[in-house]
């Protein structure tokens, strides 16, 4: 068993970076937390900021912010699809493709959090009415093993990589 009580056959090796950044709490408990602890952390963040990237063809903040609802959208998906004991496959998609048609720069930061509000408390229900049999299954996305509660810990371990990077490259 590694962080969180998930076993290293619920995910992908390339997962471990954002489950290990989750905090080891409940499921419901670590996306309620950064849901208050996103929306504060970009609210933080001075105007002038927002359309910012620390170097040529990086994403700017607004970008990260959509990034992660992307993310969040296409991960409860994939948990919704195995926790119905779905077998198919799920395919990967490719963030940066995501990035460059998304138009975050069309976009008011608040916009964009209103959003991640939005879908933020539809995962938070989503996850909410998985019952402990339905958070242990395991599928298939992006050519790999992934459990719906792996998928939970990694939506919040993936936010609170992008803060830090945040924090650390963009002030």
């Amino acid at each position: 068993m590694i962080s969180n009580g998930l076993n290293s056959n619920e995910f992908n090796p390339y997962y471990k970076l954002y489950i290990d950044n989750a905090t080891d709490v409940n499921i419901i408990e670590g996306l309620n937390q950064n849901l208050k602890s996103v929306v504060s952390f970009y609210n933080s963040i001075p105007e002038s900021k927002h359309d910012y990237s620390y170097a040529e063809g990086k994403w700017t903040v607004k970008d990260v912010l959509l990034h992660i609802i992307d993310t969040e959208r296409i991960f409860t998906y994939r948990a919704l699809r195995i926790a119905r004991q779905d077998t198919t496959p799920l395919p990967g998609y490719e963030q940066d493709d995501f990035a460059v048609t998304a138009k975050a720069s069309k976009r008011s930061l608040e916009s964009i959090l209103d959003e991640y509000k939005a879908v933020r408390q539809a995962s938070i229900a989503l996850f909410n009415s998985f019952d402990v049999e339905a958070l242990a299954q395991i599928g298939e996305a992006s050519g790999s093993p992934i459990s719906v509660r792996a998928i939970a810990y990694i939506l919040t371990g993936h936010e609170n990589h992008h803060n830090q990077v945040i924090t650390e490259r963009y002030f």
